[in-house]
């Protein structure tokens, strides 16, 4: 990839899809807040349908990139298993598509896909070359894209995340506190394990990678894991929302932590869901916060802008 002049020619363009999830969105709001040396422009799925080639090269045309970040997804996990066909389009289809537009262009495509590729069995963390067995269709159709996207262009780079929470969009943080303010007692799953992934320290690492391959660094192709540090369960996730939001005085509602079995769901859950990123923190010189620290963060600017109207309005599950 040749650097541009930045005394010359206009910055190089980092072309995000997915602009209207939360990690979408974070990479609009880090984009503006932190130095790239690059111009991050964020397509919503109004502006671009990744799974139409026309469409795809209608923006390419349009923002001649110099690095794609994809972060559009379908991510309504129960949906998927009656909804595989328009899964596997979003997240498999969609991805082949703006995979082969950057091979094309010969520029890096940054994937972000998800800890459901993997089985749930086991004690140990999950490392980037483990088998994967996904238990879903929307962990069916993530690996599908996975492979879609290595297929069409080898030098891209794949991100492996798990269980997302930002101050936007449908979460596991939100969701605890639109029930625990209308509830006096909540039902959390206390049996699977995993790391929770705040948007904007997702977005943080993602921008840093893509700020390094425009500067030329000479970063290896594949797939790698980022998460918050540390391991936690569902139950004492919500234990940890609720014990920051009772600072701010928020009413604290009774957990009561139950099994996978007592909370069936049409998807298949992993118990195991713990991801190993010790090699991307090594390969791109990253330092990961703890989801706890992430957590305070979020919570901080929800109690900021008001708990109960940060909120969503509808109903959203409870899980992932």
């Amino acid at each position: 990839m040749t650097r541009m002049n930045a005394a010359r020619d206009p910055l190089p363009v980092i072309l995000v899809f997915g602009g209207g999830g939360q990690l979408g969105r974070a990479l609009a709001e880090t984009g503006r807040s932190h130095s790239t040396g690059a111009r991050v422009t964020v397509l919503d799925r109004s502006s671009a349908d990744i799974a139409n080639a026309d469409e795809v090269k209608r923006m390419f045309d349009q923002y001649r990139p110099a690095l794609v970040i994809n972060a559009a997804a379908f991510t309504a996990v129960d949906a998927a298993e009656s909804h595989e066909v328009m899964a596997f389009l979003c997240n498999a289809v969609g991805p082949h598509q703006l995979a082969l537009a950057c091979a094309g262009a010969r520029i890096p495509l940054l994937h972000v896909s998800t800890d459901y590729v993997f089985s749930g069995t086991g004690e140990v963390p999950w490392s980037p070359t483990d088998p994967t067995a996904p238990l879903n269709a929307y962990g069916r159709s993530k690996l599908a894209g996975e492979w879609a996207v290595q297929a069409a262009h080898p030098d891209s780079y794949i991100f492996r995340t798990s269980w997302v929470f930002s101050p936007w969009g449908n979460n596991f943080v939100k969701s605890m506190l639109r029930l625990g303010g209308s509830r006096e007692e909540l039902a959390i799953v206390s049996d699977q394990h995993g790391c929770p992934t705040y948007a904007l320290d997702l977005a943080a690492a993602l921008l840093k990678i893509a700020a390094g391959l425009l500067e030329g660094h000479s970063f290896t192709p594949g797939i790698y894991h980022f998460c918050n540090a540390g391991v936690t369960t569902w139950f004492d996730f919500a234990n940890a929302v609720f014990e920051i939001a009772a600072r701010s005085g928020y009413a604290r509602p009774r957990l009561r932590p139950i099994t996978t079995a007592e909370y069936p769901l049409p998807a298949a859950r992993p118990r195991w869901s713990v991801l190993d990123c010790s090699e991307t923190v090594r390969h791109f010189d990253l330092t990961i916060p703890s989801w706890r620290d992430a957590l305070q963060r979020c919570m901080d600017r929800l109690a900021k802008e008001g708990f109960k109207s940060s909120l969503l309005t509808h109903i959203e599950q409870i899980s992932h």
